[in-house]
C-alpha cells in the first residue's frame, strides 16, 4: 500500500502574521523612498550648515520629511479610533467587550480597529480566537494585528529604522548615542495597551527596547565584555525561526502534554527548552550560512 504522509498544518495566524509583516514593511519602505527623493536637502544643509543650531539633532531633523508622512499615519489612527462611530459602542472605547466592563459592550471587542477590520475585511477573514474570548467571553471575531494595528507596526518598524540613524550619525561617539538612546527612551513611557496594538503600546515597547539597547551597546560595543552571542544567531535569521515555531509549536520538542497545566514552573521548562532549540538550530543555520530573508 501506499504510505500517506500528513502535511503539517500552518495556522491561519500565521498567514495573517506574515502578511501583516510585508504591509508594515511596505508602509516603511514607502516612507523611506520619499525620505530618498527629498534627502538631497538634507546632505546640502550638513554640507553648508554645520554649525547651525539644528546640527546636534540632525540624526531627526535631516528626515523631517519621513516624521511627516509618520505623523499623518499616525493622526489617521488616532481620529479612527477615538472619532469613528462605531455602533452600539461609545467613542474611543479599547477594551474587550465580551463581560468586560461590567458586560455593557458584549459587541465592542477592539472598538473601532475591530469595526474597521470587519468592515473591511468580513468577519471571515479575521483571527476567531483572541485573547479576550477566553478571559473575557467574547464572541467577535478580532485580530489586534488588523489594518488599524499595522499602523503602529510602521511606527514601530520607523522608530527602529532611527535607531539606526542614530548610530550611523553618531559612528563611534559613544556618548552622544548612549545619550540620545535614553532621551528618546524617556519620551516612550506612555501607558500600555497590547490588545489593540496602540500608539502606546509601541511608545513603551519602544522605551524599554531602546533601554536594552542602551546597555547592550555599553556591554558589546564601548567595553567589548560581550560579543552578544548566542543571540545574534536567531537574530540573522529571524524570518525562519518566526515561522518555524509557529508551524512546529505544537511538535515535540517544542511542547508536550504536561501533567500539570498551571504549574508555571512546567510552563517555564517548556518555554526554556523550546527557546534553546531554536537558538541551536539558528547556530546550525549560520555555520552553514543559510539564512532566509523576506
Amino acid at each position: 500500500g501506499w504510505n500517506v504522509i500528513h502535511p503539517i498544518p500552518i495556522p491561519v495566524h500565521l498567514v495573517l502574521m506574515l502578511t501583516r509583516t510585508r504591509c508594515w514593511l511596505f508602509g516603511v519602505v514607502s516612507i523611506v523612498t520619499i525620505m530618498l527623493f527629498l534627502f538631497w536637502w538634507g546632505f546640502f544643509c550638513l554640507f553648508f550648515t554645520q554649525d547651525a543650531w539644528w546640527y546636534s539633532a540632525r540624526e531627526f531633523l535631516l528626515y523631517w520629511p519621513a516624521w511627516l508622512c509618520v505623523v499623518v499615519l499616525e493622526t489617521v489612527w488616532l481620529c479612527l479610533t477615538f472619532l469613528l462611530p462605531v455602533p452600539d459602542c461609545p467613542s474611543g472605547y479599547l477594551g474587550p467587550g465580551g463581560i468586560g466592563d461590567m458586560g455593557q459592550y458584549p459587541n465592542c471587542t477592539g472598538g473601532a480597529a475591530g469595526y474597521v477590520d470587519r468592515w473591511l475585511l468580513g468577519e471571515n477573514h479575521i483571527y476567531q480566537t483572541p485573547s479576550s474570548r477566553v478571559i473575557y467571553k467574547s464572541h467577535m471575531p478580532f485580530d489586534p494585528e488588523g489594518v488599524l494595528g499595522s499602523i503602529n507596526s510602521v511606527l514601530m518598524a520607523f522608530l527602529g529604522l532611527q535607531a539606526g540613524k542614530i548610530l550611523l550619525h553618531y559612528k563611534d561617539q559613544h556618548s552622544s548615542i548612549m545619550a540620545r538612546f535614553l532621551i528618546w527612551s524617556l519620551c516612550g513611557l506612555i501607558n500600555v495597551c497590547l490588545s489593540v496594538r496602540s500608539l502606546s503600546y509601541v511608545t513603551t515597547l519602544a522605551c524599554f527596547a531602546l533601554l536594552l539597547l542602551v546597555g547592550v551597546y555599553y556591554t558589546v560595543d564601548v567595553k567589548r565584555w560581550w560579543s552578544g552571542a548566542p543571540f545574534y544567531y536567531p537574530g540573522m535569521n529571524s524570518i525562519l525561526v518566526y515561522v518555524g515555531h509557529e508551524v512546529l509549536e505544537e511538535y515535540f520538542p517544542f511542547r508536550w502534554r504536561m501533567a500539570n497545566s498551571q504549574s508555571h514552573a512546567e510552563h517555564l521548562t517548556q518555554n526554556l527548552l523550546a527557546t534553546s532549540c531554536w537558538v541551536l538550530i539558528s547556530f546550525l543555520l549560520y555555520r552553514k550560512k543559510i539564512f532566509w530573508k523576506i
